[in-house]
């Protein structure tokens, strides 16, 4: 598995040295768990969206992007997931990374302090180069989708 070096700082290292820094949980786990730095509980409501701190920022290379995903046990559980999964970390951005998290549950949802709130994963990126053309080559598929095939 290819390693790739990215810095990051706790954005106030005294209000944060509580706070455990991203970590992948298993040896071959796809995202590091990111963990909320709020100061009090915030309970989410059916319904309701938050954005979160994590009191971190990073410095992304070149040609690689961090998304935010869901926890799945979240998800699955309660109901509480990413709202606009998966959000982008541009490898230019030095802001704080903060994570809008939805209650899609029926109950309200309690976050306090160093809980795991989403997964960042570190993805290369690729930039597409667009080329207009009068008509695009023919597929079987063609303009279908949205549950074409039945679904």
């Amino acid at each position: 598995m290819k390693k790739v070096e990215v810095p990051f700082t706790w954005l106030d290292s005294v209000a944060t040295k509580d706070l455990q820094p991203p970590a992948y949980e298993s040896d071959q786990a796809s995202g590091m768990d990111v963990r909320a730095a709020v100061t009090e509980p915030v309970t989410l409501a059916p319904g309701a969206i938050e954005l979160l701190p994590t009191g971190l920022a990073v410095a992304l290379p070149p040609g690689y992007e961090l998304q935010v995903r869901p926890r799945s046990g979240l998800a699955v559980k309660h109901g509480v997931t990413v709202i606009n999964a998966p959000g982008t970390i541009d490898a230019d951005y030095r802001g704080e990374i903060r994570v809008g998290l939805v209650n899609h549950g029926t109950e309200p949802f309690t976050i306090r302090r160093g809980d795991r709130i989403a997964q960042l994963v570190l993805a290369p990126v690729c930039r597409a180069v667009l080329r207009v053309q009068e008509r695009l080559d023919e597929t079987e598929r063609g303009a279908g989708g949205f549950g074409h095939t039945g679904v």
